[in-house]
């Protein structure tokens, strides 16, 4: 087949694609191959329109009237809610609030306290560095406690759950490989051993249908600046279900969290339900822009979604495989779209050098180390031609050997 009907024939599914019209609710550069959505996710302007009311006619005309008036004291159960629907968590069990890696810090502890007399924490040796650092400190404030890991201690997670675990923290989806995990089978393993399990959602949550409450899930965390479109820094939730509620604690016991806090009590009362994973006050304006972000989220079928997803990296990885593999380009994600998140990697030993020439034709994407060259695919705005030309510009990168200008090899703080 030529390139010029393999071409037509892409173009043709960006034609019949029924989440084709979502592409245009979003802010592309031109002549840009966004494929790092699963880092940061592209701009929409209904985020900006929730930005610039909050900022020019909320803060700038009602000033602090605006907790009350324009509804921000209740923005993080409001939004939880949302991102909730986008988990399969029934209303009141997601809060927004915090980073990551403190949520993870608060139901990592929450998590211990429900399971006294059990010390050791599991968590998976390849997992994303926040786990593994935030899982560290919680284990240095709990004396005699432990962490094991998946491919140190033991070959997989499942091997390492006995009656001295208290909880597995555990990615839905692998942040390097974008290997999927079947969360209602491990969710099943670890109860069955009286652990309860922490579900990190950071490379699901927009990406693919997510089931918490029907895999009797415990807790969970994400972020919303990735698939959800927040903005760089967005806040990021946590899922508690609500079997849990009334014994949770966490030792971030902010006045947020109070049962009272406008009392202002000189002791800490847990206030009821999800409130209790609050600490202090939220991020008002980057919650707003969220809000703005997820509006759109009301309009998606999760099932074309994942289809979508599936078939653009099928798309890329069929693409890369018959242009590059001959310029030791080597698949590191599972070739199996069930088994895979929504991103594609791929390895060589110069991927850093080689994504650096990608980004300076105009093809985004990122790179882990060691090795590994990462392309997220963001259903609602990527394109099949998009997946075309990405994997026509990588050949021409290999064959011609622009990676190996010095300028290329030069380490950016991120990378």
């Amino acid at each position: 087949m030529t390139k010029l009907l393999e071409l037509a024939a892409i173009e043709a599914m960006d034609a019949a694609d029924p989440l084709r019209p979502m592409r245009d609710r979003f802010v592309l550069p031109e002549g840009v191959v966004y494929l790092d959505g699963n880092s940061l996710g592209a701009a929409a302007p209904a985020a900006f329109a929730e930005l610039k009311k909050a900022a020019t006619e909320e803060w700038a005309g009602d000033l602090i009237r605006s907790w009350n008036k324009a509804g921000w004291f209740e923005l993080p159960t409001k939004l939880g809610d949302r991102v909730g629907r986008l988990i399969g968590a029934a209303a009141g069990q997601t809060v927004v609030c915090d980073t990551t890696s403190i949520n993870i810090y608060k139901a990592l502890h929450a998590a211990v306290a429900l399971r006294p007399g059990r010390s050791a924490i599991v968590a998976e040796g390849g997992s994303f560095p926040t786990d593994l650092y935030v899982a560290e400190g919680v284990v240095s404030t709990l004396p005699g406690a432990s962490l094991r890991l998946e491919g140190v201690d033991a070959p997989a997670i499942e091997d390492l759950i006995d009656d001295q675990v208290a909880v597995v923290l555990v990615n839905h989806v692998n942040y390097k490989t974008g290997e999927l995990r079947d969360m209602v089978a491990l969710t099943r393993r670890i109860h069955e051993a009286g652990a309860l399990v922490v579900w990190d959602l950071c490379h699901s949550v927009g990406a693919l249908p997510v089931d918490l409450d029907g895999a009797g899930a415990d807790f969970a965390v994400g972020c919303t600046y990735k698939y959800l479109n927040g903005g760089p820094g967005s806040p990021a939730f946590v899922y508690a279900a609500t079997r849990h509620h009334g014994a949770i604690k966490q030792p971030l016991s902010g006045w947020w969290s109070h049962a009272r806090p406008f009392a202002f009590e000189q002791h800490y009362d847990a206030g009821s339900g999800i409130r209790r994973f609050l600490c202090g006050t939220q991020p008002v304006l980057s919650l707003r822009a969220l809000e703005g972000a997820l509006a759109l989220w009301d309009e998606i079928d999760m099932a074309a979604l994942r289809k979508k997803s599936i078939a653009l990296a099928d798309l890329f990885i069929q693409l890369v495989e018959a242009k590059c593999s001959r310029y030791g380009v080597a698949l590191e994600s599972p070739r199996d779209g069930g088994k895979r998140g929504s991103q594609v990697s791929f390895a060589h030993e110069h991927g850093y050098a080689i994504m650096q020439a990608l980004i300076d034709r105009g093809v985004i994407g990122d790179f882990r180390a060691p090795s590994t060259m990462r392309f997220g695919f963001t259903p609602l705005y990527t394109s099949y031609r998009d997946v075309w030309q990405a994997a026509t510009v990588l050949e021409e990168i290999l064959r011609t050997e622009m990676w190996k200008e010095e300028r290329f090899s030069v380490r950016a703080a991120v990378t």
